[in-house]
């Protein structure tokens, strides 16, 4: 089971958070592959921690989909399946729109330059082919959506499906489209406008055009 030995460890947070977030990470770039065996040996050396973490975070991630835990037998990394696309978006694409809705009364001016700023990078990452920085700043632009949002369960449900999402994408190579950019450019706009009824219908299509394209 090959593992990478130049990932950073991050600073005050937990040996459980550490190895979740960096097991859940390699599983959805494809450095853990799928039907991969995992061994909570060899993960708590790499990353520096006890099995005790690895086997608890192992168990979240299988409460989440992306490992299958089998008593005496190996835990392995799930399998990826294309037709998922058709579950995962259509519940992210409603509570995105949700958050969109409810970040109407909280959103203000430093807020939206930050959309615009988001946005630009998008567009620059897009223009400039570098598919996999577009795909982060465009999660960058949604989060900070979902954060003006102040709702802390919809944060929790759109950061798994999210996760899904990402992988999927990383998986099958989905690029996202110019017309994206436009998009964004509305949402904001409707953001700006207050406009809560439009900018929930704005935000779903955002996230359901992905499904045609695909």
């Amino acid at each position: 089971m090959p593992i990478p030995i130049n990932h950073a460890k991050p600073v005050r947070t937990t040996a459980k958070l550490h190895a979740f977030n960096q097991l859940q990470q390699w599983i959805i770039d494809g450095t853990l592959q799928p039907l991969e065996k995992l061994n909570d040996i060899e993960l708590a050396q790499a990353l520096g921690v006890s099995r005790t973490p690895i086997r608890e975070s192992l168990q979240l991630l299988e409460s989440q989909g992306f490992v299958s835990m089998q008593p005496g037998r190996a835990t392995q990394v799930t399998e990826v399946k294309t037709d998922d696309i058709n579950n995962l978006l259509p519940p992210l694409a409603a509570l995105q729109a949700l958050a969109a809705e409810l970040a109407v009364p909280n959103i203000d001016e430093d807020t939206l330059r930050l959309l615009e700023e988001k946005n630009k990078q998008f567009a620059d990452a897009l223009y400039s082919k570098e598919f996999t920085i577009a795909l982060k700043v465009d999660e960058e632009f949604h989060q900070i959506i979902v954060d003006t949002a102040n709702n802390p369960y919809i944060l929790s449900m759109i950061e798994m499906l999210q996760a899904h999402v990402r992988r999927l994408f990383y998986y099958e190579k989905i690029i996202l489209r110019e017309y994206s950019i436009e998009q964004h450019a509305e949402i904001i706009r409707l953001l700006r406008e207050k406009n809560s009824t439009e900018v929930t219908e704005t935000m779903r299509a955002n996230w359901i055009y992905t499904i045609e394209e695909f």
